[in-house]
Order: structure tokens, then sequence, then C-alpha cells
């Protein structure tokens, strides 16, 4: 049966379950908003660990197991792991796996990995390739800044667009049978570039492309926003989320108050310095597994968009001056009783 809607969305026939999920940050994250929300919060920004590096392997394992102990489901059982951060290679996803044994694909859609690694998932167990497959997704602010930036000891100035990469973690475990949340539709992205060539203002790059893929996602399903109870992007901040507010104003359609960033929510804008908002792909992955599927199993929302956004750009592009593409992915959760 073919179930491509339109261009870019698939509708998934199963609707693989989600067994368990879980968000783990660090401290700065630990004090903002969601304080509350998390499975665990490091006081320690080295999770006991020797360097930044390891210290993001650290905290991707440790939520990853965290999944897996909430279903009761040893994790070398699992038939597939998907898993993916910021550094180059994808180093911290890559070491905080190696020893589960478990068929691994590593990966880098940048801020978006979470929803890529979700849709990849999704897709794989719907298809009936796996019966469970995990996706896991995390970043540092100390090691993002010494890769993309620059050392903490150099204590540059940040501009007023600037956003604060988020040291944290998010699981989600999929299953091909199960009640509950389930994920019933993924929307691929397609890169835009919006010519925007600032490293120090993500939310102006992404914003164009979270537009794109939303306006696909509702022309191929025939939905519009008033069809979910939230839609959340993954980091675009507080200047992203206005720009995409306008794009679609611009069009006629209102996203409301049902439209949310994982960058706005994760930090007080006003107490913490964190200029824009939050970044990095720990940013919606830790929201996603701490904060919104919680809410969802409690009755706040029964469907929802999640939709990361990523800044597809490296060190090297920046100093050489090239724009910055963006991409967003999208995954539509939904909830069921039995």
């Amino acid at each position: 049966m073919y179930r491509r809607l339109g261009r870019q969305t698939v509708q998934l026939s199963s609707g693989p379950s989600i067994l368990s999920y879980a968000g783990i940050a660090g401290k700065k994250e630990g004090q903002g908003p969601l304080k509350e929300r998390f499975d665990y919060i490091s006081e320690d920004s080295y999770f006991g660990e020797e360097t930044w590096e390891k210290a993001e392997s650290h905290m991707i394992r440790q939520c990853f197991s965290l999944a897996c102990d909430k279903t009761g489901l040893a994790p070398s059982s699992l038939d597939y792991i998907f898993a993916g951060d910021l550094l180059n290679q994808c180093v911290s996803s890559a070491f905080a796996m190696k020893d589960s044994h478990v068929p691994y694909f590593g990966m880098y859609g940048a801020c978006s990995t979470m929803a890529e690694s979700l849709s990849l998932a999704a897709m794989l167990v719907d298809a009936g390739y796996a019966r469970t497959a995990c996706a896991v997704t995390g970043s540092h602010f100390c090691s993002a800044e010494r890769q993309f930036r620059f050392p903490l000891e150099y204590g540059g100035q940040r501009s007023p667009t600037s956003q604060w990469t988020v040291t944290g973690a998010g699981a989600v475990l999929l299953g091909a049978s199960g009640s509950g949340l389930r994920v019933t539709h993924v929307t691929t992205g397609a890169i835009v570039d919006a010519g925007i060539t600032d490293a120090n203002n993500m939310g102006a790059a992404m914003a164009p492309a979270a537009y794109d893929t939303l306006k696909a996602h509702f022309a191929d399903t025939g939905r519009s926003p008033a069809d979910y109870d939230a839609i959340f992007t993954g980091d675009l901040g507080a200047v992203g989320h206005d720009i995409l507010q306008a794009l679609f104003d611009a069009d006629g359609v209102r996203l409301g108050a049902r439209y949310m960033d994982c960058g706005v929510l994760i930090y007080d804008l006003n107490t913490q310095d964190v200029h824009a908002g939050g970044s990095g792909c720990g940013c919606s992955a830790s929201v996603l597994g701490a904060h919104i599927l919680k809410a969802m199993e409690a009755g706040v929302w029964g469907r929802i968009l999640f939709a990361a956004t990523g800044a597809l750009m490296s060190s090297t592009s920046a100093q050489q001056g090239a724009s910055i593409p963006g991409i967003c992915h999208a995954v539509a959760i939904e909830k069921r009783d039995s």
C-alpha cells in the first residue's frame, strides 16, 4: 500500500507506539521553567567526566539508559538505535552507544536531529523492519562553543540574536505495538537557504525552513494549524519564533497560542542570560522527552506536531562566509487510549 501523502509526507499505517521516553539536562537548564519536568538534572557540567566531550557522551548514554529502564527492556534487546549530536563525526553519540551492541545509525541533522532520528525510527518500525527502535540526541554548551565559536576562556561578547546551546539530551523508544502515544505522520523537510550568513542569528537562518516544512505538512495532509492542540518548532528561539509567525501571517494563517518553540520554553528569557533562547540538538530533544510527551500522557494535548529545525553549517563554512542553509523535519504524535 502506497502511504505517501503529497510530496513530503508519509502516513504511518500502524502508528508506531511510544513505549518510553526520557529527558535530562544540565545545571542551567535545570534552573529554567521546565526544571520539574526533567528526569535528571546534573549539577556538574562535566557529568563526572574529564572533558566536555566525554560529558556529552555520558549524558546521551544516561538518557538512553533511562528510557530503556522505564520499559524494563535491556538496551541490547533493541533492534536499532538512531543517535546524533552536534560534534564532528558525531563522536559524542557514537562513543555513548559503542558498547550497546545494537545496530546503529549515526545521524546528523544539526539541531533537527531529534525529529530526523524519530522520523526514521518510526518509519522503520511501521514498515515492519524493526519491533523496537530508539531515537536519542544530545548537545552540550561547552563542547559546542569550542567547536563552533570560541573556547569558553575567550569570553567573547554575544549578540542579541545569539542563542545558548542547551546542555541536554532526549530519548524516545518506539515499539510496533502498544497503547498511549503514537507517531502518525512524518514530513521530511527540504533544505532552504535564506542567504543568512550571521552564525549568531540561527533563528533567522532556520525559520524559513520551518515555514517550508510546516506548509508542506498542511498541504500534504489537508490539515491546518487548528487540527493540532500544539505545534512545536525545535529551537528557533525568540527571533525565529517571531519570523515564523510573520511568514504564516503573510499567508493569512494564524498559528496563535498553540505555536511554541522549544528554545523559548526551556529558559526564562527574562532572568537567564541566554539572549534569544536555546539552541542545539539537545534543546528540542530534551523538551520532547521531558515535557511534551509527559504533558500528552497527562491529557494536556491529544495531538501535536513536533518540528525540529537545524542550521546546516560547519565552523569552516562559517569562517568562509558561506550562507547557512536550514532544515526542518516534522513528526505528528497523537494519543490513543487502546
